[in-house]
């Protein structure tokens, strides 16, 4: 038998199976593998982001806070998370980054609504933010221009085969985001919207 004659034995094996059987196996498969996913229990049900989540600053009147977020098991391997936002429709040439979260313990799978505070005591132990596009450190609101169509804010959890990530502690969000392209298992984002 050649090398060639092997994978169409295989297939017309396969093909030969009931339909039902190939359905059940496919269904018993993604039964078990859980997708990586993130929530938010703060937000509203279309997802906009409340006062609660606009920044207090530029012009904007809000509680500055950060939403709770929930999120899935991380994929097998994920030895740290990190958690970034970014509005991708600011009018900067490259979006927004509003918060920029690393070095979370791998087993965390929530954290609580403010918990982006810029004390950080809403983080658990040996997290770091790193500096936003306001040039603060902790949660920074959405605040888009006056009059624009809503802006999209991408929540995303980032799953990395690295324990920590070491940057300066004045590291740049685009600094951050390589790192995280770069040491990136998996990623889950959730997409909220918010005008004025």
């Amino acid at each position: 038998m050649t090398p060639f004659q092997r994978p169409r034995f295989l297939l017309r094996n396969t093909a030969s199976r009931p339909l039902g059987w190939v359905l059940a196996l496919g269904l018993f498969a993604s039964a078990h593998v859980q997708a990586f996913e993130v929530q938010s229990p703060s937000l509203k049900p279309d997802l906009l982001l409340t006062p609660a989540h606009v920044f207090a600053g530029f012009g904007c009147e809000g509680g500055n806070q950060s939403p709770a977020l929930t999120w899935t098991q991380p994929p097998e391997g994920t030895q740290s998370l990190a958690i970034t936002v970014h509005d991708p429709d600011a009018p900067t040439g490259s979006g927004w980054w509003h918060w920029v979260v690393y070095n979370l313990p791998a087993q965390t799978t929530q954290l609580p609504a403010n918990a982006g505070r810029t004390d950080g005591k809403g983080l658990p132990a040996g997290t770091v933010q790193g500096r936003t596009d306001y040039g603060t450190t902790g949660f920074g609101g959405a605040c888009p221009p006056a009059g624009d169509a809503p802006h999209r804010y991408r929540f995303t959890v980032h799953a990395l085969k690295v324990p920590r990530l070491d940057v300066p502690a004045d590291a740049s969000p685009a600094l951050v985001g390589y790192m995280l392209h770069m040491n990136r298992l998996a990623s889950a984002t959730l997409e909220a919207r918010y005008g004025r």
